[in-house]
């Protein structure tokens, strides 16, 4: 993950404004895409996994937000538990892509259960 520049060169010790990093956009732009592709891909793994384990209704909704909920601490891992460092906000890293992964989760889901519970 790409982080903020900071601006060490030019602080001032009067300017307390001067300590705050510098917001690079082409970094968080890449970070939020990161997010949402890791959201995507492992909503697409846990819709196959529980459409596999048979999954139905309410249970296979829990298990979507036990995966996303692991995915987020995987993501705040990943960023070292130093959200600000990377991203504007905890929200981005909590709730970015969550219910674009949501629909890929319910087309794998009901794809795969489709395929091994014909029967």
């Amino acid at each position: 993950m790409a982080g903020y520049s900071s601006n060490a060169s030019e602080k001032k010790s009067s300017d307390a404004v001067d300590d705050l990093p510098i917001l690079n956009a082409e970094n968080l732009q890449n970070n939020l895409k990161i997010i949402y592709y890791s959201r995507t891909f492992l909503s697409i793994i846990g819709g196959v996994i529980a459409g596999i384990l048979g999954f139905t209704s309410l249970t296979g909704f829990i298990f979507y937000f036990l995966v996303m909920a692991i995915t987020s601490i995987g993501l705040a891992a990943k960023a070292g538990f130093s959200f600000h460092s990377y991203f504007e906000s905890w929200n981005q890293i909590l709730l970015d892509g969550f219910l674009s992964g949501l629909m890929s989760f319910v087309l794998f889901w009901t794809f795969a259960y489709d395929i091994v519970h014909i029967f």
